[in-house]
């Protein structure tokens, strides 16, 4: 059988699911001719004994070996025992995990399928990004039964802001604005207080955010949203749902989002006990 007509095998082992030799591997094949090669794919290896038992088979049928393995110990034995069958083993990781050792003056953390968790925590964040946008401002009061937390407060209280930075920390995060004309949805008092957090301002303050709001929009700076008796009347009353809730307060009067945000999580993380 010459090389055009002769199938290529091809064993990818990885000390993770192998997806990236072997998403190498059919890169490369399909540059020669047809592109079609056999990949036997032999994830999650953690031992000696099973690299041995695999470049055995290999050679068998005069396959190539493909390996991601992170261990040193791993990828020692698996250069050996190539070498001892005579077959072609490609480190796809090594050179690249060597380059970045010598450019950073690092070691690496050598945690098999760490990209994968990367990964993971990556998809959560964007989860919880889509989640912030799609129950910002109280726009589907179910989302509230599945957030892990539930802002509440009178209008210009950072509620989006914040509710952004959390998602940015893997919190899905709902909001809810707060109006004396509106009453609040009933699952609001579905939801358990501690998931709720209450934001409160300081009257001038909110006074001088919302007129400045106001100019943005080239509204008049004197309307009534802007008004300080009816900036005191709408925190009056977000405050009574405060304490039928039963949910903490938070004070946003001159405090950075950050600032805030980083208090939510602190009480986030002691209600559950995540020390992350």
């Amino acid at each position: 059988m010459d090389a055009i007509s002769r199938k290529l095998v091809v064993y990818v082992v990885s000390d993770s699911i192998g997806e990236t030799a072997e998403f190498v591997v059919k890169a490369v094949a399909s540059q020669y001719n047809s592109g079609h090669v056999d990949i036997r794919r032999v994830p999650f290896v953690s031992d000696v004994e099973t690299i041995v038992d695999v470049v055995e088979e290999a050679a068998l049928g005069q396959a190539m070996v493909a390996y991601t393995l992170v261990l040193p110990e791993l990828r020692q034995a698996i250069r050996k025992e190539s070498e001892r069958h005579g077959l072609i083993a490609v480190d796809v990781m090594g050179p690249m995990m060597d380059a970045f050792s010598r450019l950073l003056h690092l070691d690496p953390h050598l945690e098999p399928g760490l990209i994968r968790r990367l990964d993971e925590e990556y998809f959560r964040r964007v989860a919880a990004v889509e989640f912030a946008v799609k129950y910002d401002d109280g726009k589907d009061p179910r989302g509230m039964l599945l957030a892990d937390v539930v802002l509440i407060g009178v209008s210009r209280t950072s509620k989006t802001p914040l509710s952004m930075y959390l998602a940015n920390k893997r919190l899905k995060v709902a909001n809810l604005p707060l109006v004396p004309e509106v009453e609040p949805p009933e699952e609001l008092f579905w939801v358990p207080a501690k998931k709720i957090i209450g934001l409160t301002i300081n009257p001038r303050q909110l006074n001088e955010i919302r007129q400045e709001r106001l100019k943005t929009l080239g509204l008049h700076a004197q309307a009534n949203y802007a008004s300080m008796e009816r900036i005191l009347e709408e925190l009056e009353y977000a405050e009574r749902i405060m304490r039928r809730v039963g949910c903490p307060i938070f004070d946003v009067s001159n405090k950075a989002v950050e600032e805030v945000a980083n208090k939510i999580l602190q009480l986030v993380r002691e209600e559950t006990g995540d020390e992350e």
